[in-house]
């Protein structure tokens, strides 16, 4: 199938301000781009980009004095086909694990382990460890937490959301992926598009979308505690160690998010 996938930001500065975007589909997902999605800007500014350590494309730019936008709109191949599920993948003991995982087992900025070590281990200690063990943390966190886009707050982490019990796609992720890394299962945050297709109506507003990748048996496998069901059309943006490594856009300086639109669509065969 393809899928249209675009955004449009719009900012309000009082002067010039610098700003890193992550918002380029992944390098993994080159190759099934149609059209590209260049980030364009209204009024044109220049744009740099770079490779960040985990091998996110990101945008530098100074948005001037006032209104910028930003936008794309873009089409990608993509198979169809729901995020794989392999019942049968293992965990791999700690000192089998590739060094380029040992990152993804420890603590960071949104995802506490030394505060939720105690209670993943009360909680997943009889699981059986591999796949069941990270489905079975997905289940937990998907049924523990109250999603609302009125509960969206950049500073809650997992261990808000454990006691809070309210949060939105991203607090999912990180909740998940904190109890997946004290079971010394690797696990990453995502960020990307992900729309509704092949799920029934009503739908909500469209937004970025946040999941998780955890390391099993030699590969990294998509879950998703908000959804906790194998979804179609997901066209990623960036990975890291949690939301802080691959947030949508850093400003360094006084701005206002005035306007925020997300497109992703299935297109029909002509």
């Amino acid at each position: 199938m393809k899928i249209a996938i675009g955004y449009e930001l719009v900012f309000e500065c009082p002067k010039p301000t610098p700003m890193i975007l992550t918002l380029s589909v992944h390098y993994t997902r080159v190759s099934d781009m149609i059209i590209p999605d260049h980030m364009v800007a209204d009024p044109p500014v220049p744009i740099r980009a770079y490779r960040d350590r985990f091998g996110n494309w990101c945008s530098r730019v100074i948005a001037p004095a006032g209104r910028l936008k930003l936008s794309t709109q873009a089409l990608v191949n993509d198979t169809g086909l729901p995020d794989v599920v392999v019942p049968e993948a293992r965990q791999t003991p700690v000192e089998a694990l590739p060094d380029d995982t040992l990152e993804f087992l420890l603590g960071s900025r949104y995802c506490e382990t030394d505060l939720l070590s105690d209670t993943a281990w009360q909680l997943f200690e009889q699981t059986t460890p591999g796949w069941p063990r990270v489905q079975a943390i997905c289940d937990l966190v998907h049924n523990h937490i109250r999603f609302g886009y009125e509960h969206a707050d950049a500073t809650k982490s997992a261990w808000g959301v454990w006691n809070d019990g309210i949060g939105v796609c991203r607090d999912y992720a990180h909740l998940a992926i904190a109890f997946c890394r004290c079971m010394n299962i690797p696990a990453r945050y995502c960020t990307g598009y992900l729309g509704d297709i092949g799920m029934p109506p009503p739908y909500g507003p469209m937004d970025f979308a946040g999941w998780f990748e955890a390391y099993l048996d030699g590969e990294w496998y998509t879950f998703d505690a908000r959804n906790n069901t194998p979804r179609i059309g997901r066209v990623l943006l960036a990975r890291g160690r949690d939301a802080a490594d691959v947030a949508l856009s850093n400003a360094f300086g006084a701005n206002e998010l005035k306007n925020f639109l997300v497109r992703t669509d299935e297109v029909p065969d002509s």
